[in-house]
């Protein structure tokens, strides 16, 4: 476990722990505290309590609590070394879309004493620069307001309410064509939500600037279905990256309603769903010859009329219109290729619904090997598919690594 300089912050792997009263450095009472009190005991993913510490599950990415920062890198190997995982777990994330691959300023970013919450922070107010910079755009909207001039639509009801004693008043509707729109309020709360949890000084000047450069925007609500109703055109399809970063930040964003000292911003990630998706956006960027798709649902039980339930293999490869692979992968160290019980079972009934095809279990590990068994029907009989173990050494998360990893998979499967 690295710890850094600063009492309130912490490097470590994913599954280790932090304690109070163990270690060179130490939690301190306010910082468990915190974390208990953002501990939700049905579901939480991210971390769980042990006696006078926390124990971190498999979820990796960044916690801010309060003044506090744990960063919680990746482990596939016995390497110790947390530039080297940093570096992997951002590349990986870059490459299947967590953060902007033509993101600017990217290769500046600042990785050795840089958190993943300040790689994020740093990409978001860059794109908000270059938007302010190009300069804000315009929208029209709807605006109510009482006026000595009738320029608008009149809205009856409310001018009897309101207006019955001022009657030189009109109570209207009117388009008015300016900057506060929905983009502008996402970005805007976003900002707002950033400097309340705390930054560095290069960072918070850039910041307090950006804040004050931004015109003010009403408050809104922020819901994932809020992100879901925008719409880009011509004019406005530059604002994407900038509102993707802020949805990242406002939807992990939890503020404390009791106190206003100890907010949460929980940049954390299933690190089974990113290797998923980083085997799966390797094989497709660089197996162009195969048609390699994830996540095919398929019925597979069923009763009376309710709804079948699926089975989605993590991965599907075809070649010529035939399935060649099926692979389901898991972010878990494995010893002698001795793959669980249910894992073997999961990957046989994978196979059984994609036409008997070869399927393998893709594990990350130290280095790169495949073994090849077989399914047994009976105790003589044996089926004509093959079932594997294929494990990948994690070198990196760039094109390189993605590519290299792409051969690989190919190799032990022809």
């Amino acid at each position: 476990m690295l710890v850094n300089s600063d009492n309130n912050r912490f490097t470590v792997f994913e599954h280790e722990s932090l304690y109070l009263h163990k270690g060179d450095r130490k939690l301190t009472i306010e910082h468990l505290k915190a974390l208990q009190l953002f501990y939700k005991e049905k579901d939480f993913p991210y971390y769980s309590l042990v006696h006078n510490g926390v124990r971190f599950c498999e979820y990796v990415g960044v916690i801010c609590v309060g003044k506090l920062t744990i960063e919680v890198l990746p482990k596939a190997d016995k390497s110790n070394n947390q530039v080297r995982w940093k570096r992997i777990l951002i590349d990986m994330m870059r490459s299947i879309g967590l953060f902007s691959p033509e993101a600017p300023s990217y290769s500046d970013l600042r990785l050795k004493n840089s958190s993943i919450l300040e790689l994020y922070l740093e990409l978001f107010i860059v794109e908000m620069e270059l938007l302010i910079h190009k300069g804000l755009i315009k929208k029209y909207r709807s605006k109510e307001v009482n006026r000595y001039a009738l320029r608008g639509k009149l809205l009856v009801g409310k001018q009897i309410i309101l207006n019955h004693v001022h009657q030189e008043r009109f109570y209207i509707k009117q388009a008015v064509y300016d900057k506060e729109h929905l983009l502008h309020q996402l970005l805007y709360k976003a900002l707002i939500t950033v400097m309340k949890i705390g930054l560095d000084n290069s960072l918070s000047s850039r910041y307090s600037k950006v804040t004050l450069d931004f015109p003010e925007q009403c408050d809104v609500k922020i819901t994932e279905s809020l992100f879901e109703m925008l719409i880009y055109d011509r004019k406005s399809h530059r604002y994407q990256k900038a509102i993707d970063l802020a949805k990242i930040i406002l939807l992990n964003f939890h503020p404390d309603l009791s106190k206003g000292k100890s907010h949460v911003l929980a940049l954390m990630f299933d690190m089974n769903d990113l290797w998923e998706k980083f085997v799966l956006k390797s094989l497709q960027a660089f197996g162009k010859e195969y048609l390699v798709t994830g996540q095919d649902s398929s019925d597979f039980w069923s009763w009376g009329n309710r709804s079948a339930r699926t089975i989605r293999p993590d991965i599907v490869i075809k070649k010529d219109d035939k399935i060649l692979a099926v692979l389901d992968t898991k972010w878990k160290n494995i010893k002698n290729f001795q793959p669980t019980d249910d894992d073997l079972r999961q990957l046989y009934t994978y196979s059984r619904y994609n036409d008997n095809a070869a399927s393998f279990l893709v594990y990350p590990g130290e280095s790169t090997d495949g073994i090849h068994g077989r399914y047994h029907k009976t105790e003589h009989e044996i089926f004509e598919t093959t079932g594997g173990v294929i494990v990948l050494k994690v070198d990196n998360g760039k094109r390189a690594g993605q590519s290299k990893l792409c051969n690989e998979v190919f190799k032990i499967l022809t």
